[in-house]
């Protein structure tokens, strides 16, 4: 019963943050000098590299809990946390900070 409520609930949480983006707006930000926004990237691209790293650590370690208690969830998070970092790098090599 338990894991199943777990899988609906990881389930609707995936569903919602997949259709959040689409409603978000874009803003727009006006820089003082060319430093400002380097500085602005550098940050910008940290983040979301931090962003996907951890929803894949996350994920991983959900699924890992599920499968084998705290020992699958810690060797799920680690192994979700290398597919971030894969994702990651595809990701920046595509262009998309």
């Amino acid at each position: 019963m338990k894991k199943r409520l777990l899988s609906a609930v990881l389930s609707a949480g995936m569903l919602f943050a997949t259709t959040g983006t689409s409603f978000a707006m874009t803003q727009h930000r006006s820089y003082q000098s060319r430093a400002a926004r380097a500085r602005y990237l550098r940050h910008k691209r940290r983040v979301n590299t931090a962003k996907r790293v951890g929803i894949g650590t996350a994920g991983g370690a959900a699924i890992g809990a599920l499968a084998g208690g705290g020992k699958g969830a810690a060797i799920g998070g680690i192994a979700g946390a290398g597919a971030g970092a894969l994702y990651d790098s595809h990701q920046k090599n595509h262009g998309r900070n």
